[in-house]
This record gives C-alpha cells, sequence and structure tokens, in this order.
C-alpha cells in the first residue's frame, strides 16, 4: 500500500472541482482557512494598535445650515477607517482562492465585512480597558471569522453550506445592526452622528440581505439589486432613531425598537418581491416585529 503524503492527496471534491478547472485540483479548503486566518489577525492588530497608541485629538469643524458640528478625530479613527478598507480588499483576496468565483463578483462580498469590522471598531473604542474590552475584541475575533468564512461559502451555491451560510449572513447582518444602536446609544453619541451611523448601517444589512434572498445565482439570470427597498428601510431607521433620541430608553430597549421595523421591512421587501401575496408576506414581518418589541417591553 502506497501512502501519499497529506499535502498530495486529492479526494472526491478535488476530482470534481478538477473537472470544470481545466483538469487541475483545486485545494481551496486549507487555502480559504489560511487567508481567513491571515486577514482576520490582520484587521484584529490594527484594533489591538488602537490601545498601544495614544494620539491627541484635532477638532474638525464643519458648519452645515447654520449649525456648527465639530468632530473629534485622533489616529485611532483613521486606523478603523483603514481597516474597514482592508477586510474590502482582504475579502476579494480570499475570494480569489474560490474555484467558482466569476470575474467582477468580488463587490457584493465587500458589503457586510466592511461594515461588521466598523462596528466592531467603534464597540471596542467606547469599551473600557481589561476584562470588557478583551471580551468584546475576543467576540469581535468570532464575528470576523464567520464573515469572512460564510461570504466565501456563499460564492457557490452548489456547496452542501450554502443555506447555512446565507442565514449566518442574514443573522449577522442584523445583529451587527443591533449591536451599532447599543453602542451608540451607550456612549451617548449626538444625534447628528447617530442616525447617519444607523442609517448606513440599516441600509447595508437590507441590501446585503435582500441580494442574498433574491439572488438564486442561476446561470443566465440577472441579479437583483433592490437598492429601493434598501433606501427604504434605512431611512425608516434614522428617523425612528431620531425620533426615540430624546426618549429615556436602555441602551438594549433602544436597539431593539429600532432593530423590529429593520428586520420585518426587510422581510417583507423579500416576500413581496418573490412575488407571495401581501397578506402572506405580512405575516412572518408581522410576528417578528411583535417579538422584538415584546423583548424592547420586556428589558428594562
Amino acid at each position: 500500500m502506497v501512502m501519499v503524503p497529506q499535502r498530495y492527496q486529492i479526494d472526491a471534491s478535488d476530482t470534481v472541482r478538477a473537472a470544470n478547472t481545466g483538469g487541475t485540483p483545486v485545494r481551496d479548503g486549507n487555502e480559504c482557512y489560511a487567508r481567513v486566518s491571515v486577514l482576520t489577525a490582520t484587521v484584529l492588530l490594527a484594533f489591538a494598535l488602537t490601545r498601544v497608541i495614544h494620539t491627541p485629538y484635532y477638532a474638525l469643524n464643519l458648519s452645515l445650515a447654520g449649525i456648527a458640528l465639530i468632530f473629534n478625530v485622533n489616529l485611532n479613527t483613521a486606523i478603523a477607517i483603514l481597516a474597514a478598507g482592508l477586510s474590502a480588499t482582504g475579502v476579494a483576496w480570499l475570494l480569489r482562492a474560490h474555484p467558482s468565483l466569476e470575474p467582477g463578483e468580488t463587490l457584493e462580498h465587500w458589503l457586510l465585512p466592511m461594515l461588521t469590522t466598523l462596528v466592531v471598531g467603534v464597540t471596542l473604542y467606547t469599551l473600557p480597558s481589561g476584562f470588557t474590552w478583551w471580551a468584546g475584541f475576543g467576540i469581535g475575533g468570532v464575528l470576523l471569522v464567520v464573515v469572512f468564512l460564510a461570504e466565501y461559502v456563499v460564492v457557490d451555491p452548489a456547496d452542501t453550506r450554502y443555506p447555512f451560510a446565507t442565514a449566518a449572513l442574514t443573522a449577522l447582518s442584523f445583529a451587527i445592526y443591533l449591536i451599532l444602536a447599543v453602542t451608540l446609544r451607550s456612549a451617548g453619541v449626538r444625534l447628528f452622528l447617530l442616525a447617519p451611523a444607523l442609517f448606513l448601517a440599516g441600509g447595508l444589512a437590507a441590501l446585503r440581505t435582500l441580494h442574498l434572498r433574491l439572488n438564486p445565482r442561476t446561470a443566465g439570470v440577472n441579479e437583483r439589486w433592490e437598492f429601493g427597498w434598501a433606501l427604504g428601510v434605512a431611512l425608516v431607521g434614522a428617523q425612528l432613531a431620531a425620533a426615540l433620541h430624546y426618549w429615556p430608553l436602555t441602551p438594549v430597549r433602544f436597539g431593539l425598537i429600532l432593530l423590529g421595523p429593520a428586520y420585518a421591512l426587510t422581510g417583507l421587501a423579500a416576500s413581496m418581491a418573490e412575488g407571495n401575496p401581501f397578506r402572506r408576506a405580512f405575516v412572518e414581518p408581522a410576528v417578528m416585529l411583535g417579538l422584538l418589541w415584546g423583548l424592547a417591553i420586556w428589558f428594562r
């Protein structure tokens, strides 16, 4: 019996992929995990530097419609933004290891990794030093790994893990939105920063979720981008956040109240776009809205 070294072993999945890649087996599994590890470590290193590097704040003064706006920024702010850009380019690099990737298909996979990185960075920035910060650091790392791996899996709808990856990305999209709302509320962020941040996060979460649900990636079918619905979800979330900004709500209650309409409207948009009757399409969003608002009432 001849023992084949592990690095040269070819399994059935390699043989199938070889038929689609000119006869050369593609070992995308190990390479995927290696790239995810490098990408996650690089992003987390950037976040760790924010606790080591201390720079003075620079006051950026802007005037909008006669209202003076002051933004206090420093090097850590730039690091968080650069880390989000690094996630986008890193995902593009990660997906190049996938044998089923078509040219020009990486853009849609940038949205959630960028949003996740930004939200993790903002959350870590507001957490105090010590155990709480390290716990947030670890949870943020887990979220990044899950997002990167799920984005890799959804490239190929024939992958047996595709339904789970799609569900994970949908859940993470709205979990990130909830985390951002709770974080900004806890930090006491002013309204002129709160509303745009939640507008952006809600719009990206809805856009990615709708794109995943409405695009089966069937040959000859044009991809659908529901920008109108995503914009509507973002506007409703921002307006509701502005209305609730001065209410005496706890951060968790504030986040759950915002999450309810965002999730419900996205689900309604997907069901309507799939051609379901309004009464049938309305059931699931209404149930989830009631459940989330019920949780908001329960949390004190």
